[in-house]
């Protein structure tokens, strides 16, 4: 049996009653520190969302940061939120399909990540009991797809070129330099010298304002893939203003939240390429959307990352499968960011491709030791 292709196109059948959800904070060190305008991580910390139904168990990764710098949320607010009102609403529930896990959290307004979370795990369970896979409930079209990298701000341009050389070494096909103000066109124009004919693209994190547009002119001769999220998190017609001034593409990050956003963003003219992050635009549903109303309008998308577990990284490589998604996203491969995934471990391969898991649900399965060595706290709804 196949899913036809897109969430709700299966008939439900019959639906799995959840018993309980579990959730864990995870803490895990970063082989090497990740600087963004936001500030440095040392460590990924996560919420792991588990649910046990009557006919198989699932998993979800909440991709919440420490503290509100990326979005409003943040791994506290969202277990308190995931404690005490999603799990609540959920628990006992028969789910027919995905979609009603969106449908029966409707009335919560934001919180799109603890969202996607659940949503995750219960599109684990609901698959797994249904020896289905995720790669081919969101219409997926290949088993490999193509990896690039996200190199964080570092001391010096050349403490970023060595990093980026053993990257390009390894396969990766794209690498996305995180910038910020001070270190952007200069930083930026010593790496492209270094590697003229690399796929390169920056990643403002919404550090700028159109008052800047001078330094993204600069950053318009380096023959740059894109330029991702210039400007305010909340703003579409001062990137609109900025695309007309350039000729690189403008891609938006922090300022799509759903496929609605998706479409007022490209009509606008405010970016002609979009990243889709399960976990920003609120589940792997909307993510579907989300890309259907790119590929609607002829814009491409790609899947980006939040340093996910193997977990978290297990969706956005099914997500990054998907017909629309022609540019290389940060899907990098587990080593890149820990000496040990909680899962087994996402290769990169020579070529710069990973394999998109076939296994029912997400396609992995958690290591028991590695994932209590790891765990900070945990709680279980109901108890």
């Amino acid at each position: 049996m196949k899913v036809a292709g897109r969430p709700g196109e299966a008939s439900a059948g019959e639906g799995i009653v959840i018993r309980a959800i579990e959730l864990r904070e995870v803490s895990l060190p970063l082989v090497r520190p990740f600087r963004t305008s936001f500030g440095e991580e040392t460590v990924k910390g996560a919420i792991l969302v588990r649910v046990e139904s009557d006919a198989a168990e699932g998993w979800g990764e909440c991709v919440a940061s420490p503290l509100p710098r990326y979005s409003s949320e943040w791994i506290d607010g969202a277990w308190r939120m995931l404690e005490n009102v999603m799990a609540p609403a959920l628990a006992g529930a028969t789910i027919g399909r995905p979609e009603d896990v969106g449908e029966r959290l409707g009335w919560i307004r934001g919180h799109r990540m603890a969202k996607a979370a659940l949503e995750a795990a219960v599109t684990d369970a609901w698959l797994r009991s249904r020896g289905l896979c995720l790669r081919d409930f969101v219409g997926g079209v290949r088993d490999r797809v193509p990896c690039g990298v996200s190199v964080g701000i570092a001391s010096s341009p050349q403490a970023m070129l060595e990093e980026i050389t053993g990257y390009v070494d390894r396969g990766y096909r794209r690498v996305k330099l995180k910038i910020e103000p001070g270190r952007d066109v200069e930083v930026v124009r010593t790496i492209r010298r270094s590697l003229p004919t690399l796929p390169l693209s920056v990643d403002a994190n919404a550090a700028y304002s159109l008052a800047d547009a001078s330094i993204f002119e600069a950053l318009d001769e380096l023959g740059l893939v894109m330029i991702e999220q210039p400007l305010h998190h909340e703003d579409l017609m001062e990137h609109a203003k900025l695309a007309e001034r350039l000729q690189t593409p403008i891609c938006l990050d922090e300022s799509i939240r759903s496929a609605s956003d998706a479409a007022a963003a490209i009509d606008l003219g405010a970016c002609t390429v979009i990243n889709i992050k399960s976990g920003r635009v609120g589940g792997l549903v909307e993510s579907v959307r989300v890309h259907d109303a790119a590929r609607e309008r002829g814009v491409p998308v790609w899947i980006g990352g939040m340093l996910e577990t193997g977990v978290g990284r297990a969706v956005n490589v099914a997500l990054a499968s998907m017909p629309g998604v022609t540019l290389p996203g940060d899907t990098s491969g587990s080593d890149r960011y820990f000496s040990e995934d909680l899962t087994a471990p996402f290769v990169v391969e020579p070529d710069g491709t990973m394999a998109v898991p076939s296994a029912p649900g997400i396609g992995v399965e958690i290591e028991p030791e590695r994932l209590a060595a790891r765990t900070v706290r945990q709680v279980r709804v109901p108890p």
